[in-house]
């Protein structure tokens, strides 16, 4: 964690002498301590938690190697905290308009937006980090398998959906990356389609979920067949296919997000134009939408660490949709598959 800290005052020091993080998950990020009501105020010198009544005795036990902390009862603590700070970096992207106001009503100083600078210093994922990532992927998989085994036309999409995050929660998971997706039928066009109360239509089944272990998020996509896929849906099912290898084969540090971007959806738009309306993929970690995006306007290049989505998709609307998606962690010679469920089209 001290690591982490020495990062961000390299990130802040040419502009700023301190720092205030308000995002929980930046906080825990930094300090390995999870809790949310509080500040970590980085400086040049030291590092300050600040933590109210219901959280001091666990971040003393907890954070108390890693950065000094201490009791946040009173506006006049931030004030303290923040004293002899002329210019202090802030979380733009985070913190609200009223809140910055009473940050410079409590403290006159320069408050300079950093927030995207103090993302990316997230962006590459260390060792610990892909662990997380992948324990979080495979209690996923292992949700997806149990389904396989059990899933029956007389189920409802949202008993689809609650199926896999009971068993996502009853195996280790801290809980779902984001809202579950089981969308059956001609609502299998609709990308992020909500789950409905009623019994699975046939034809394709798109399910996006996600487990979370210590912190960190996984995320992945499987589209299995209720009843028998004919031609035209194998067809398209392929094409889908065919664009994320493509992708993935390419994926490597340097390569321009865009470009992989670009690499997935010549293929699709050769056979079904206009049928991929979403970017490739994006960045995973402690949020389940991260930098760097591949989408066709990042521009960005990809860097060993990175963990990101490929999930590339066909979406005829009115008709039916697929979407496949794994998740990639950057080597230095490539990209190493951190997705192990199968992708062959599963017919129930």
């Amino acid at each position: 964690m001290q690591k982490r800290i020495e990062k961000l005052r390299g990130v802040i020091g040419e502009r700023c002498d301190a720092a205030i993080i308000c995002d929980p998950l930046n906080q825990f990020y930094f300090t390995g301590f999870d809790f949310t009501d509080g500040f970590l105020i980085v400086k040049k010198e030291g590092a300050l938690l600040l933590a109210d009544s219901r959280y001091i005795e666990a971040a003393k036990s907890q954070a108390a190697g890693v950065v000094e902390v201490s009791l946040f009862s009173s506006a006049g603590d931030l004030k303290n905290a923040l004293e002899g700070a002329e210019k202090i970096a802030f979380e733009d992207n985070y913190v609200t308009c009223s809140d910055l106001r009473r940050y410079k009503k409590l403290h006159n100083a320069d408050f300079i937006g950093m927030g995207e600078k103090i993302n990316e210093i997230r962006e590459r994922k260390d060792e610990r980090e892909k662990e997380c990532i992948i324990s979080a992927q495979r209690i996923a998989e292992a949700a997806f398998d149990d389904l396989l085994g059990i899933i029956n036309p007389d189920m409802t999409e949202k008993e689809v959906a609650l199926h896999l995050e009971f068993y996502m929660r009853s195996h280790g998971s801290d809980g779902v990356s984001f809202e579950t997706i089981a969308v059956s039928g001609k609502r299998s066009s609709m990308p992020h389609g909500t789950p409905r109360d009623v019994k699975l239509e046939k034809g394709f089944l798109t399910l996006d979920f996600g487990a979370r272990y210590k912190g960190y998020c996984s995320d992945m996509t499987r589209t299995i067949v209720l009843g028998k896929a004919d031609e035209e849906m194998k067809r398209v099912y392929k094409t889908v296919l065919r664009a994320q290898q493509a992708a993935e084969e390419m994926l490597a540090p340097g390569v321009v997000c865009s470009e992989a971007d670009a690499v997935s959806r010549r293929i699709i738009d050769a056979k079904y134009p206009g049928t991929f309306g979403h970017g490739l993929g994006h960045g995973v970690g402690l949020y389940i939408h991260e930098e760097p995006r591949l989408s066709p306007k990042c521009k960005k290049e990809l860097k060993t660490g990175n963990v990101v989505t490929v999930e590339p998709g066909i979406y005829i609307e009115g008709k039916y949709g697929v979407r496949i998606e794994d998740m990639a962690y950057i080597t230095e010679n490539g990209a190493e598959i951190l997705t192990r469920a199968p992708k062959n089209l599963i017919e129930i």
